[in-house]
Order: structure tokens, then C-alpha cells, then sequence
């Protein structure tokens, strides 16, 4: 029960004021007048303003608040590393203990987990909600069970109450890290570009050797190791092997005794793209079909295109002067022996043996071909007779032979059932609903796919891989009645679009691949093959935990599923004889980046009120109770402020001048003055 005394004016406060003024005027004026009841005057006029300031006892039943200690229990990825879970369990525990053993104190106890996606230890944000939750006036202490790796320390908080941090760890903890400073998005395929890593100990890491070995793979593949120096920035010049997304894994072996092997990688995911596609096009003869290959390939800006066009064979005399026949000398040995790996696709358009392409330069090509190059064969009716170019040392990597036979009447080009399964052919604009063409060169012997049929289901459009090159033979010359909207034309650009990039290799047109995409943390798995059925897919998440999952087939020769990590990290899938590399998020979460316990990243937040830093190694630290603004922590110990809070149940309020005694008292002193000034 306390008591307190309390005004409520019945007036304003400024007007209390001018009356009271006025008052003290009058009584002077009275005084010096000479008026003997001056001082019953002034009493009275004190009774009265009294009276109008409303002055009144207030008595209040109060009962006392307890204290509220708020502790937070770090439990993200990295407070998991060597015996910190036992480390904070057992000083949360006993702290808990001594905490509730305190008299009129309750704990909070707020376990802080990993933060969404990749956000780290979000502690402030957790304290920031537990303080919305609570009475500032009953906290009378923060304590916070962490390694000091937090994410979101600059946080601005507004404490009501001192924070003090119990910091997990040992002295002897070390750590070696590799991480990723420069890295770009995209790269020339055959080009180097430039990496910068580093490899680097952190915390109390032994003496020893001032190199690591840094191993080195690309989409899973064979890992190569070199001996880089430690603590230093390194220059890697890397050279993507293909087209579309390559993975690159860097990793360093796990040393004895460090924390944690998760931050001992990183993956990039780069895109290789080309600088120029250089296409040689050679044409027979000229027909119309030539100038839409010539527009089809101008039209992207991205291709370099060599055309030429044979306009008169040697055997030909009508004495046209040479100096007429052509701008430009046909530069045969230039292209066919010299350059002839600088250009990524050649195009035999209507093409036939007239002496011009030595035998020798067309073996050459062969050879180019089974060492990784791409030739595509538009056959016309030259390809069915004598000098027809199967008939040169390229027959034997032309993938079907010609039965000499040409087949002049109209046919719709169908696609095969293989073809539906095949990337080059599969869902093509219009499905199927296209243009005749009139002529097809009849083959037998057709080897690889044949993903596209013509005049009675007989092969159109064969690819086979040769070595380690490939191609591609159209047995007819009308494809270009489809740019010409023939019937309604058909989808040629796409088709030719397609079939070029099968031919060099673009991962996005192989028959057989495995792909994933991620968002997020979820995992669009694909897997694309030529067969009717496929197994389970294997995947690897980064703790070693393996997953099988089914694929379900969402379209002709391509099955897919989707997996949700688990995880942040480094996947790897695996179905049969296909493996695949993504990464869900950084190699090294958040968490993993940096691992040794310290204490200054909450050394600004805990200096704003004079809270403590205290080594668990070090036991823990005695409690005691300190005023607001005094130092909160000391050697071996660390403060709670006292909020002495309360909850009040019950108000009375008693007026010290009530109405009946204000008129009695002011009556009375004035009468008392009138009569006393009236007697004299």
C-alpha cells in the first residue's frame, strides 16, 4: 500500500497561475493600505486556490512484477561444429538454473535456429521479436549462448536491459576456408577466363606447410590437384569445355583437427557460350535452295559465314574469259587443308565430285570429323548418281550410302517414332501439319537415328556420331519449298536451328543427358534418352545422405521429377550412365564461411549498455544485481538490473479540501478580516 499526493485543477494550470497572481496583488495592495486584515486575506485567497488546484490523497494497492531474463540459445549450422551442442546445453542448463533460483525473476528461453534460405544466424532479429513480446519495464537482462557468428548484429535495437554473451568455442579452434572472389557469369567456350580464389586457416591453426593441395573438377568429372600457397589471392585461368551451364568444383582435402569440411569447397556455375559460329557452306550448283541456306545463316548475327558456290564446273568450255567467271579464286587448299579446324560446322549443299575437291582434301575432312568436327550433307539428286560425294573417301562417315534412286513426287516429311524421342525432332512447331516437298534421294543403310521420314516412311533425316565428330545427311533438296510457305510452309529455321546445334555439341540438344535446375532449394531434375524407360535417379546431397527418387516421363524422351534439399550445398545426381553437378545455394552455406567463435561482432551491441563477454571454457560467470547506467559486467561476473516492477490493483483517492470545508475556512477568514478591519 503506498500513498502519494496528487493535484487535479479545476481550472487550467496558466489560468491557476493568473489568479493567483492577481491574489497576491491584492494582499500586497491591502498591506500597503494599511488594512489590518491583510494576512486573513491572503489566507483566504490560499484556501481558495487551493480548492481550485484540486489536491487529493491517492492511496494504491500494488503488487510487485517479477524480473524477466531472456536467454538465447544459439542453434544454427555452425554452433552444431565439434562439442558446442553439449557446451551450450550444459551452461544454458545450470545458467537456467541459477536464473529461476533467483527470488522474483522468470527466463525466457528463445532457441535461435539457422535463418531462411541462406540468411545465417538472424540473433537480433530473434531478440527483436522476443522484446515485442515482453514488458520493457520487467527485462532486467539479455543473455546470449552463441560463437559470436551472427548475421544480423547491425540491427538497430533500442535494449531495455543489458546483454551479455556466453561465447561457445575453444582458444585451440581453427578453421582453412576456400572461397571464391572473382567469378563471372558467362565465358567464351576455348577461351581462358580468370578466376581469383583463396585459400586461407583461420582461428589457432598449427604451423606447418604454407601450401595446400586444391583439387579441381568440371561437371563431376576427373579431378585434377595442384599445391597452392596459403592466405594469398590466386590467379586461375579456366577454360570452359562446352557450351550452356559448366560446374566447376573446387575443393581442399579436410586437415586434421579442423572444425568442419563444409567451407573446403566452391562451385561455380558458368555459362559457356560461343564467340562466332564459323560456318563453311559450299554449294554444288546454284538451285533455289541455296540462297535460303545463304539467308538462313546470314540471318544470325552470330555466325561468320564462308559461302561458296560452284558456277561452272572445269569440264565446262563456252570461252567465257576467267577474269569473268568469279571475284574470287576458289581458296581449296586455304580451307580444306590449312583452315579447316577453324570452322565449326561445314555444309555440303547439292555437292558432287567434279575434280574441284581433291580426294585428299576430302579425306582431310573425314579425318576432321572423326576428330571432333560436324559436316551436314543436303542431298539432291547428285548425291544418287556417279560422282556422287558418298562416292569419296567421305562415304565411309556418310551415315547411309544411295540406292541411285531419286523419287520425284510429293510426300509430307513425317517424324519417326525415335524422332519424337530425339531433341533435334522432338515437338517441333506445327505438329507435323506441313508442307510437301517434291523430291527425295532414296538411301539404304541408314546408320545412326533417323529422326525424320519421307515418301513411304523412307529415311529423311539421319545423325550418327563418327569418333568423336558427328553428322547429319538430309536426303533431300526441297527443304527450302518450307521457308517459301510452300503448302503452308513448316518449321525449317527451328529444324536447321536445332540440327546445328545437336552438331556442335550444345549439352541442351544431347540424346542423352542429365540436367537440373534449381529455385531455390528445390531441384527440377531431367533426364532425356532415346530408351522407353529409365531407373531412379541417384542423388547425393552434401552430408553424403543418398536419395533415390522415380522419373516420370512428362514427354516424349524426357522424364522428370523434383527433389527439395535438404540442404544448402553441392548435389550430385547420378541414373545410370549419366552424373550431374548443381549446387542448391553456395557450396559453403552462410553458416560455414566463417566458423571460429568471436566476439567482435556483437562487441558494439554489447558495449551500448556495459553488458559482458564471457569464454564458456572459462566456466561460468557468478550473477548479480546492478543499478541502470552502472557497469554490468566484471571479472567473473555479469549483472542484472532490478526493475522492481508492478502491477497496481486497487486506487483510492481522498480530497484534502473538500467543498463544505473550502467554504467554511474561506468564509470564515474573510469575515474574520471585515470584522477586524471594521472594529479598528
Amino acid at each position: 500500500m503506498t500513498g502519494q499526493i496528487i493535484f487535479d485543477p479545476l481550472i487550467p494550470w496558466q489560468l491557476l497561475g493568473i489568479v493567483a497572481l492577481l491574489a497576491v496583488l491584492g494582499v500586497v495592495l491591502a498591506a500597503m493600505r494599511g488594512l489590518s486584515g491583510w494576512a486573513l486575506r491572503g489566507l483566504a485567497a490560499l484556501v481558495v486556490l487551493g480548492a481550485l488546484a484540486g489536491p487529493s490523497y491517492q492511496q494504491e494497492d500494488r503488487s510487485p512484477l517479477t524480473d524477466i531474463v531472456l536467454m538465447l540459445e544459439d542453434d544454427s549450422a555452425s554452433q552444431n561444429l565439434s562439442d558446442r551442442p553439449d557446451q551450450t546445453k550444459s551452461a544454458a542448463d545450470a545458467l537456467a538454473d541459477r536464473i529461476t533460483a533467483r527470488s522474483n525473476t522468470e527466463l525466457r528461453r528463445i532457441t535461435i535456429p539457422d535463418g531462411e534460405g541462406d540468411a545465417g544466424t538472424q540473433l537480433m532479429t530473434a531478440l527483436s521479436k522476443a522484446l515485442s513480446e515482453e514488458p520493457r519495464g520487467r527485462v532486467a537482462g539479455i543473455i546470449a549462448l552463441t560463437d559470436g557468428q551472427v548475421h544480423d548484429a547491425d540491427l538497430p535495437l533500442d535494449l531495455p536491459a543489458p546483454i551479455h554473451v556466453m561465447l561457445t568455442g575453444k582458444s585451440t579452434d581453427w578453421d582453412r576456408r576456400l572461397s571464391i572472389r572473382n567469378a563471372p557469369a558467362f565465358a567464351i567456350i576455348g577461351e581462358p577466363v580468370t578466376l581469383t580464389l583463396r585459400i586461407e586457416d583461420m582461428g589457432a591453426a598449427p604451423v606447418g606447410s604454407d601450401v595446400a593441395p586444391l583439387e579441381i573438377s568440371v561437371d563431376g568429372g576427373p579431378v585434377q590437384e595442384f599445391l597452392v600457397p596459403l592466405g594469398e589471392d590466386i590467379e586461375l585461368p579456366v577454360t570452359l569445355p562446352h557450351g550452356g551451364r559448366n560446374v566447376l568444383e573446387f575443393s581442399v582435402p579436410m586437415a586434421d583437427g579442423e572444425l568442419t569440411d563444409r567451407n573446403n569447397k566452391a562451385l561455380i556455375q558458368m555459362n559457356g557460350v560461343r564467340d562466332r559460329l564459323r560456318v563453311l557452306l559450299v554449294s554444288g550448283e546454284p538451285h533455289p535452295g541455296g540462297r535460303t541456306w545463304r539467308n538462313l545463316l546470314k540471318s544470325d548475327s552470330s555466325v561468320d559465314l564462308v559461302h561458296f558456290t560452284i558456277l561452272r564446273p572445269p569440264e565446262k568450255q563456252d570461252g567465257v574469259p576467267v577474269s569473268e567467271l568469279s571475284l574470287i579464286a576458289f581458296p581449296t587448299r586455304e580451307l580444306f587443308l590449312e583452315k579447316i579446324d577453324d570452322f565449326d560446322l561445314i555444309i555440303f549443299d547439292r555437292y558432287k565430285r567434279r575434280g574441284i575437291l581433291p580426294a585428299l582434301y576430302l579425306d582431310n575432312v573425314a579425318n576432321y570429323i572423326r576428330e571432333g568436327g560436324a559436316v551436314l550433307v543436303a542431298a539432291g539428286p547428285d548425291y544418287a548418281g556417279a560422282d556422287s560425294i558418298y562416292r569419296s573417301p567421305l562415304g565411309p562417315v556418310l551415315p547411309a550410302a544411295p540406292s541411285a534412286r531419286v523419287i520425284e513426287q510429293p510426300y509430307r516429311p513425317t517424324v519417326t517414332d525415335l524422332g519424337q524421342r530425339h531433341p533435334v525432332s522432338t515437338g517441333l512447331p506445327g505438329g507435323g501439319d506441313w508442307g510437301r516437298w517434291l523430291r527425295q534421294i532414296d538411301v539404304t543403310e541408314p546408320e545412326g537415328h533417323v529422326v525424320m521420314a519421307g515418301s513411304d516412311d523412307r529415311p529423311l533425316l539421319m545423325l550418327n556420331r563418327v569418333g568423336e565428330g558427328r553428322v547429319a545427311l538430309l536426303a533431300s533438296d526441297h527443304a527450302w519449298l518450307w521457308n517459301r510457305g510452300y503448302e503452308g510452309g513448316g518449321p525449317q529455321l527451328e529444324l536447321l536451328r536445332r540440327l546445328a546445334h545437336w552438331m556442335m555439341k550444345e549439352p541442351e540438344l544431347e540424346e542423352e543427358a542429365l540436367t537440373a535446375q534449381a529455385t531455390g532449394q528445390t531441384m527440377r531434375i531431367q533426364r532425356r534418352t532415346l530408351e522407353e524407360t529409365v531407373p531412379p535417379v541417384s542423388i547425393t546431397d552434401p552430408t553424403g545422405e543418398v536419395f533415390e527418387l522415380p522419373l516420370a516421363e512428362s514427354q516424349p524422351g524426357l522424364f522428370e521429377t523434383v527433389f527439395e534439399g535438404p540442404e544448402i550445398g553441392l548435389y550430385r545426381l547420378e541414373n545410370g550412365d549419366q552424373m550431374a553437378v548443381i549446387g542448391l545455394g553456395p557450396a559453403a552455406p552462410r553458416e560455414f564461411e566463417k566458423t571460429i567463435a568471436t566476439a567482435d561482432i556483437l562487441a558494439p551491441v554489447v558495449a551500448t549498455l556495459r553488458g559482458g563477454t564471457v569464454l564458456l571454457e572459462d566456466g561460468l560467470p557468478r550473477l548479480r544485481d546492478v543499478r541502470i547506467g552502472r557497469p554490468a559486467a566484471g571479472r567473473g561476473w555479469i549483472g542484472l538490473t532490478p526493475r522492481d516492477a508492478y502491477e497496481t490493483r486497487d486506487v483510492r483517492q481522498t480530497a484534502i479540501l473538500p467543498p463544505w470545508l473550502v467554504l467554511l475556512l474561506s468564509a470564515g477568514l474573510i469575515t474574520a478580516a471585515w470584522l477586524r478591519e471594521g472594529r479598528k
